[in-house]
């Protein structure tokens, strides 16, 4: 109690007065609850409104090193309730300097290793609540952090303070093209390559982070130097084709998730795509295609991540029927999909359909030098072609130049490393047969060998039939 009195006394009387006379209170602690709990409601924001107690708020912030910990947590707590929708405050914050002297803490928080991310995410908090006010309280806020504040808080490893970072961010950056167009500087840039790799280590709970990165990756078209950006700092000695790490792969697994979720609603640039199809063709070069799946994306593996996120951008980008998908045609698409589906093992299936079971060893690829890095992977390749080919004669031709029905057809099974994959492989089939006399013909014209029995695609009038000298699985007509 002695200290508690002993930190009253060193806070001037104009300070705590109008604490204690608002909350009928007689001690610090005591005061800031009470108030805290009256600002939970808009009359009683209101009515702190009229006894300006956003000032003694303000003034005990000033006073870090006099202040006990816990008081200053409840007077950041007291100024985030107050500026919660009450425009008095908010403009009492303004002009009392709120913003600058919440930033002078924040600075005195972020240069201290042991700082508490309790209260720095409730100053994030009130700073949100402050510049939800409009155009002049963004702009205070934005004036005062941009970029180096935003950048010392983003390097906090929290996923308590980064939500509440990129809510501020983006709704200052929402307000002016001014501030939108600082943001995708090279400074701006740096602050969101900062928030994904700490966001890569610690992980996030709000949605705040997918508006942000939608905005500039997907809005903006800013995906390349964010990517680039995260690779910056690797060994330069280190080829560049192998900068493929954590951040790389948790930035394009939230895209995926982004695209996914918002389907049809996001237009995607010509220059995402490509770029998404580079890092495709890049990490196919690298990655470990030995072993068998054990799991479904994420694999643990940087490398197949970005591989595996990647494919799944692709074919939710073919998805919807437009300019990018000509755009990915054009650079090669189906050709690179071919070549990579033929290089997989056949599926579970067909692969089990070919050996004595007496004998099957089905931990050792027998077909191919590559097996499936992630359970998924063929169905993901599968979904793309069916995509492309949907209404494009060119498209269905080329596949059937490459020599690719046959592959395709057997690929109408169920896999145990591919859920779904039948469905797939069904539905890219009609795709490929819609419309097109010649592709259809060269299915009529498979020849029966001596057949194998799989009701999987028995519905869709195929079978698989086994060459009796080179014992390699293909699919014929059954009807």
């Amino acid at each position: 109690m002695d200290s508690v009195k002993s930190v009253n006394l060193s806070i001037q009387d104009n300070v705590l007065q109008p604490l204690f006379i608002s909350s009928g209170s007689s001690t610090l602690h005591e005061a800031l609850e009470r108030l805290i709990e009256t600002a939970k409601t808009s009359d009683g924001r209101l009515s702190l409104s009229s006894k300006d107690i956003i000032k003694p708020a303000l003034e005990l912030c000033q006073y870090p090193l006099r202040v006990p910990h816990q008081e200053l947590l409840l007077a950041v707590k007291l100024l985030r309730n107050m500026c919660a929708g009450e425009i008095k405050n908010q403009d009492l914050f303004i002009e009392q300097n709120g913003v600058g002297i919440l930033s002078t803490l924040v600075g005195s928080m972020c240069s201290n290793s042991g700082s508490d991310n309790e209260i720095l995410r409730m100053v994030l908090q009130a700073l949100g609540n402050v510049s939800l006010a409009g155009e002049k309280h963004q702009e205070a806020v934005w004036a005062q952090f941009f970029s180096l504040g935003f950048i010392d808080i983003a390097r906090v490893q929290s996923k308590e303070t980064c939500d509440p970072l990129c809510m501020v961010i983006y709704t200052c950056s929402e307000g002016t093209n001014e501030r939108s167009g600082e943001l995708l500087s090279d400074q701006g840039l740096d602050i969101i390559v900062e928030i994904v790799r700490t966001v890569t280590a610690v992980g996030f709970s709000e949605d705040w982070l997918k508006l942000l990165l939608s905005k500039i990756c997907f809005d903006e078209s800013y995906f390349s130097s964010i990517f680039s950006k995260l690779s910056e700092n690797c060994d330069e000695d280190v080829p560049q084709i192998s900068h493929f790490g954590d951040q790389e792969a948790f930035l394009l697994s939230i895209l995926s998730e982004i695209l996914n979720e918002r389907l049809g609603e996001i237009v995607v640039s010509s220059d995402f795509s490509l770029s998404i199809f580079q890092i495709l063709r890049n990490a196919v070069e690298i990655v470990d295609f030995s072993t068998r799946a054990k799991s479904s994306l994420p694999t643990g593996s940087s490398v197949t991540d970005v591989m595996g996120y990647a494919l799944s951008l692709i074919r939710d980008i073919t998805a919807c029927d437009g300019p990018n998908v000509d755009t990915l045609l054009r650079a090669g698409l189906i050709k690179f999909l071919i070549g990579l589906l033929r290089n997989l093992e056949p599926p579970t299936l067909i692969r089990r359909s070919t050996v004595r079971a007496d004998t099957e060893d089905d931990t050792t690829p027998r077909f191919s030098k590559y097996c499936c890095p992630y359970k998924g992977f063929r169905r993901d390749i599968v979904g793309v072609i069916g995509n492309c080919s949907y209404g494009r004669i060119s498209v269905q031709d080329e596949i059937r130049e490459q020599d690719g029905i046959l592959l395709m057809l057997q690929q109408c099974v169920t896999d145990d490393d591919n859920p779904f994959l039948r469905e797939w492989g069904i539905w890219s089939m009609r795709n490929i047969l819609e419309g097109n006399v010649k592709n259809r013909e060269l299915v009529v014209e498979l020849e029966v060998q001596g057949s194998v029995d799989t009701p999987e695609i028995a519905g869709v009038g195929l079978r698989v039939e086994i060459d009796p000298v080179t014992r390699r699985p293909k699919l014929v007509n059954a009807l």
